[in-house]
């Protein structure tokens, strides 16, 4: 029970984590071989600015598509929903995105919608958008479903299967009608711009942050700088609290296969005395903390991946049911091979001690006290 209870802490511990650490720097793919444009005031997770001043729009775009080695330049509308007196939520419930409707593909990729009756929008005054298979599956939308937002009636007109989590809990739309229901406009938070061939993203930057005062520009490598060192102490304290228990696993196993040993000393003694050979007492308390180690890790993986979708769900506000058809995205099965041979190795380790002090007993004093 000791050794399954600390296999399902480190499974749902150490699973969320490692999720939560990979949808982080899955958000980089976004705009990958991009330069990101935001406001010089901006946090930035991997491309997603946090806060931050909005860019007036049409000014920036002609600045930014002026530079040299500009290909192109995409304005874009990133929004999150906020908290109790306007504090930013840690994990959102949804995004939104406004993008130009002739640029879907730079966010969405080869993303496929599902079902065979949707279609992107095509009209930057429509009111059409399309949703995250997360979300519809969540609320039960489909295409045609009426949805309002700040007072604006928007249909669904497409359910998208990304493969990006962040997209799948989003919400899509037409820029203008961003804009519009979010009532910022002309106004955008982030530009994404394709450096020309040739140019590199460093160059394009750079001459971006030198032309255009207010704004900051950032190459793929420097996305990933700006969390890693925060994603890198994650991983460090949870491969931590990993050895911290798997140690106590080491301890705990040890302290019960030494107590085991000393209340069957009598039998242990007998044994020799009748002519088994001293391997044999020594195999025997190996196989059983062997035992220990594969059905404790057993039970503890079971109950750690159940325990690694409750968390995501109380953590993200989503429905547990929908976590299990994604149960081995959430707790890999690398992981939970890795973890599994983690603990038997540690048992049969605990075991070793134990076994060595039952093979050394001295028979005679052992029979004397015991019969």
């Amino acid at each position: 029970m000791g050794v399954a209870l600390a296999t399902t802490f480190v499974i749902a511990v150490g699973a969320t984590t490692m999720r939560y650490t990979v949808v982080i720097k899955e958000m980089n793919m976004l705009f990958n071989a991009q330069v990101m444009v935001t406001s010089n005031d901006s946090i930035i997770i991997q491309a997603i600015p946090i806060g931050g001043s909005m860019l007036p729009q049409d000014r920036t775009l002609e600045m930014v598509r002026s530079i040299t080695g500009v290909e192109k330049a995409v304005p874009i509308l990133f929004t999150i929903p906020m908290g109790v007196g306007g504090i930013v939520q840690p994990v959102p419930i949804n995004f939104s995105f406004g993008i130009p409707v002739t640029d879907w593909q730079l966010i969405l990729g080869q993303a496929p919608l599902k079902g065979s009756n949707g279609h992107f929008p095509t009209n930057e005054s429509s009111n059409e958008v399309i949703v995250g298979v997360s979300l519809a599956d969540q609320y039960n939308w489909a295409v045609g479903t009426e949805l309002v937002v700040n007072g604006y009636k928007l249909n669904i007109t497409g359910i998208v299967d990304p493969k990006l989590a962040i997209l799948s809990r989003s919400v899509i739309m037409p820029l203008e009608l961003a804009q519009k229901v979010y009532n910022y406009p002309r106004s955008v938070n982030i530009i994404s711009v394709k450096p020309t061939q040739g140019y590199s993203q460093e160059k394009v930057a750079e001459a971006i942050k030198q032309n255009v005062a207010y704004v900051n520009a950032l190459t793929d490598e420097q996305r990933n700088d700006i969390i890693q060192p925060v994603l890198a102490q994650v991983e460090t304290w949870n491969r931590g609290i990993q050895a911290v228990i798997l140690f106590m696993s080491l301890i705990l196993v040890m302290t019960v296969t030494i107590m085991s040993v000393s209340e069957r000393r009598r039998d242990f003694a007998t044994l020799d005395a009748i002519g088994a050979p001293l391997n044999y007492v020594f195999r025997v308390v190996i196989i059983e903390t062997l035992l220990i180690g594969v059905l404790g890790g057993l039970f503890g993986i079971v109950s750690g991946s159940l325990s690694a979708l409750v968390l995501a769900s109380l953590y993200t506000n989503i429905p547990l049911a929908q976590f299990f058809p994604s149960i081995l995205d959430i707790v890999p099965p690398l992981y939970m091979l890795m973890t599994f041979s983690a603990v038997v190795g540690v048992c049969c380790v605990g075991g070793i001690i134990p076994a060595l002090s039952a093979t050394r007993m001295r028979i005679a004093e052992v029979l004397r006290a015991e019969y």
